[in-house]
């Protein structure tokens, strides 16, 4: 197939994906109040002549986690509807067919950024440190490069712009709100960036993508004191350390060395004063499994460890425990497609293993509904210092993976709908 032909993207348009991709960069959005990033979407859908809708998702916590969970973990979710999702339409002008589905995430992270470029996070304390500002700019170019090649295919491509990745569960609210419907999606294809290969490499495979992602919160409740009359006082600090080592045993000690599981507290808050015993503490963390099986065990036995040790250390612990995105699939079909193409692309020796991740993703969502398939996009730089993984202060990318997401993604589209 002569990719470079039908699929190319051109010195104004790659000048056009790093411009957009460093506006949205210079001004990131925390999840649910993408609003800018909504608009500049619409804006450049309407200049394209795309069919869009707007409005569409919100906050999807209330449509995986129980209320009680939610009430018990202090959480106020917002509307499930209403919010800054858009979803595109490029009918395809051979006729029906095929209806496929491209997706990015558009929401940054609570993340002060430290790196030292012309299009630093103009915004303290929030930073697309995730790369979703890439995603967002590539589905983009995909919109032009597919709007200008719909006399090519037969079928529709719908592309899924969502927000609230980072938590709040956006996808799981845009499927509520009848994206996978009208016309059905068969397909759905995402990408995201990857530090571990380098700009113009991807990573993909079959089976396991990602995991689920739990939360939990624990409360230690013990008795406060002076400091330096320990005896007369139930130090939730010490008990809450207990529990913290004795959570690692969960993984190391129920559960299967062949099965995946993580356990990491990643807030322990308690205290004053040094010369205070503070009345109590709290603990918050995660969980990543992929076994459902692993995942009620873990739920039931993180609750179970911690009142237990609490009780055996005169205090008491309270564990609210949410269950947030499901573990995630690449259907083995659509990820030999991928492979595929992105061989053809990109030359055999460019194309990796993708290797599954602990990390969450809501795009398992999609997941549950229709077949998917999510491809890792090198974005690496040695040479340049762009080593840092996501969630990391100093995360960058190597803008030249902007194209090849690009044309990579317009040709797993064209291919699936079979014009190419």
């Amino acid at each position: 197939m002569q990719w470079d032909k039908l699929v190319r993207v051109t010195p104004e348009l790659d000048a056009w994906l790093r411009e957009t991709r460093r506006y949205l960069h210079m001004n990131p959005e925390l999840s649910l109040q993408e609003v800018n990033t909504a608009r500049l979407i619409a804006g450049h859908l309407r200049e394209l002549g795309i069919e869009h809708r707007t409005g569409l998702g919100g906050d999807g916590r209330p449509l995986f986690m129980s209320p009680e969970a939610l009430r018990a973990a202090g959480i106020q979710p917002g509307p499930t509807t209403g919010g800054n999702g858009i979803l595109a339409l490029i009918r395809g002008e051979r006729g029906p067919g095929r209806t496929v589905l491209l997706r990015a995430d558009m929401d940054a992270l609570p993340i002060d950024e430290q790196n030292d470029v012309p299009y630093r996070s103009t915004r303290p304390g929030v930073m697309h440190a995730c790369g979703h500002d890439a995603h967002t700019t590539i589905l983009l170019g995909v919109a032009e490069l597919l709007h200008a090649l719909r006399d090519r295919f037969a079928g529709t491509v719908k592309l899924m712009f969502q927000p609230a990745e980072e938590g709040p569960g956006g996808a799981a609210a845009m499927v509520a709100d009848g994206i996978l419907d009208d016309p059905p999606v068969d397909a759905a294809f995402a990408l995201h960036v990857d530090s571990t290969h380098r700009a113009g490499e991807v990573a993909i495979s079959p089976g396991p993508a990602t995991a689920a992602a739990d939360t939990f919160r624990i409360v230690v409740r013990g008795i406060g004191g002076h400091a330096a009359k320990p005896q007369t006082a139930v130090d939730p600090i010490v008990v809450a350390a207990q529990i913290v080592i004795a959570l690692q045993t969960l993984v190391s000690r129920e559960t299967n060395p062949l099965d995946s599981a993580v356990i990491t507290v990643g807030k322990l808050h308690a205290g004053t004063a040094t010369n205070i015993i503070p009345d109590h503490a709290i603990l918050e963390g995660t969980v990543r499994t992929y076994s459902p099986a692993v995942r009620d065990h873990l739920e039931q036995r993180i609750g179970e460890l911690a009142s237990g040790i609490a009780r055996a250390m005169r205090a008491e612990a309270e564990t609210v425990y949410l269950r947030g995105y499901p573990a995630m699939h690449n259907d083995p079909t659509l990820t030999a497609l991928a492979r595929q193409v992105a061989t053809e692309l990109l030359g055999p020796e460019r194309v990796y293993d993708r290797e599954p991740l602990m990390a969450g993703e809501d795009f398992a969502f999609v997941a549950q509904r229709v077949p998917v398939c999510m491809i890792s996009l090198g974005v690496a730089n040695p040479e340049r210092g762009i080593i840092y993984p996501p969630h990391h202060p100093r995360f960058d990318l190597d803008e030249d993976a902007l194209a090849v997401g690009v044309r990579l993604m317009t040709a797993i589209a064209l291919r699936y709908l079979g014009a190419a």
